[in-house]
């Protein structure tokens, strides 16, 4: 039995304090709103604040998890073919209970939900499972550089204006309202109901439901690749190209996403290639996160707080939930309602308040259970095993020599 990667259970923990400080605009502005701080009012430091997070979090967390989900897909499919059984299958289960899941949550607790989105991926991902680890990096690459020229476009900086529109607009106002003094049903009604774009604008949702894979899915291949290659087997001997790679990617990530976040601001809106930022920029500095992270498992002493991002990774599906409990509870009218009235530096104190309570719970829980609540489901449900656990395929014995197999 293979021993377990600690460093991949660190690497998912750790993004995941990233991702709720990241979703804390949307929890506090909603989907559409945290990009319009101007209508909140927000301004002075807290705006600088607001820059600062589309420059060095949004759109550069979630990627790492899309990266760890193919990097664990890989890893078990690797599993089950050594005990004899069908990775595609069991995989298969597994994305449609995330899918399950996830449009629960997108409909009955929050807006923002990723689960629905992976768990539709992970179905096309099963078309490179079996793939060689060269072409997962020529797809990666190539996928990369079609999201960059789509962020040099003029397309790209269209279809972000048209979200901009008066309706849009009327819909933000209309969503701090309910969404900060209105009940459970009348915020569930309207975050399943309210139209967003109106008729004109409403082929905007076609767009983006074509372009969203298209930006994610190189994080995801090479997550793949890189559970094929073995990046993450020996980090001490991997050292310096984790190094390299951290100082390479982070220094071109901030870069372009600063380019794309401070060029509006500037009056530079209509430059060539400021959307690259959005559509490339993002996943560049998730992959320079996760190397520069990875430099901690590289050392030759290992430092205290690993062993509690690794608890919280181990339980990163239900840690991602319980984020969403929690600071829809806060920021929603049902709970403290304090939907747009928090500020980003505030909110961010706040959702990092809930992040460090699970750095400490997680390590507590996991000294008493092996799995977490909504883990041991899926893996109820991928294993068809109440235990949890992969069934020992069924052997069937051959026969002496001399004996007919019917008997």
């Amino acid at each position: 039995m293979k021993k377990r990667n600690h460093a991949i259970d660190g690497l998912r923990g750790f993004s995941l304090s990233g991702i709720i400080v990241a979703n804390m605009l949307i929890f506090q502005y909603g989907l559409f709103g945290e990009t319009v701080p101007e209508l909140f009012g927000i301004k002075g430091a807290d705006l600088a604040f607001h820059s600062f997070l589309f420059i060095a979090v949004v759109g550069s967390f979630m990627p790492i998890f899309a990266f760890l989900f193919g990097f664990g897909m890989v890893k078990l499919a690797d599993s089950l073919k050594a005990r004899e059984l069908r990775p595609k299958s069991h995989l298969a289960r597994r994305f449609l209970l995330l899918f399950i899941f996830g449009m629960l949550h997108a409909t009955f607790l929050w807006e923002g939900d990723i689960l629905t989105f992976y768990g539709a991926t992970g179905f096309f991902l099963l078309l490179f499972l079996n793939r060689k680890p060269k072409t997962l990096l020529v797809w990666s690459v190539l996928l990369l550089a079609l999201t960059g020229a789509l962020g040099a476009s003029p397309m790209e900086s269209s279809v972000k204006g048209l979200g901009q529109s008066e309706h849009t607009e009327s819909y933000i106002l209309q969503s701090r309202d309910v969404y900060g003094t209105g009940t459970y049903a009348e915020i569930k009604d309207f975050r399943n109901n309210a139209d967003p774009f109106g008729e004109e604008e409403g082929w905007i949702m076609a767009i983006a439901i074509v372009l969203a894979p298209l930006m994610i899915a190189p994080m995801f291949l090479l997550g793949m690749r890189a559970a094929k290659v073995g990046t993450f087997d020996d980090p001490v001997a991997m050292r310096r190209t984790y190094a390299r790679r951290a100082a390479i990617f982070v220094s071109i990530g901030l870069l372009t996403k600063s380019f794309s976040v401070l060029g509006p601001q500037f009056g530079g809106g209509a430059l060539p290639g400021i959307g690259i930022g959005e559509t490339l920029g993002g996943s560049l500095l998730a992959l320079g996160y996760i190397y520069a992270f990875m430099l901690l498992y590289a050392g030759s002493r290992r430092v205290a707080l690993l062993e509690r991002f690794e608890a919280v990774g181990r339980l990163s599906l239900t840690n991602y939930l319980l984020q969403s409990l929690i600071c829809t509870t806060v920021f929603y009218g049902y709970g403290l309602g304090l939907f747009g009235r928090a500020g980003v530096f505030d909110g961010t104190l706040i959702v990092l308040t809930v992040y460090a309570a699970q750095l400490w719970l997680s390590l507590l829980y996991l000294k008493r259970f092996r799995n977490g609540p909504v883990e041991k489901v899926l893996r109820i449900w991928t294993y068809l095993s109440w235990k949890g656990r992969p069934r020992k395929p069924v052997r069937v014995a051959e026969p002496l020599e001399g004996e007919s197999r019917v008997s």
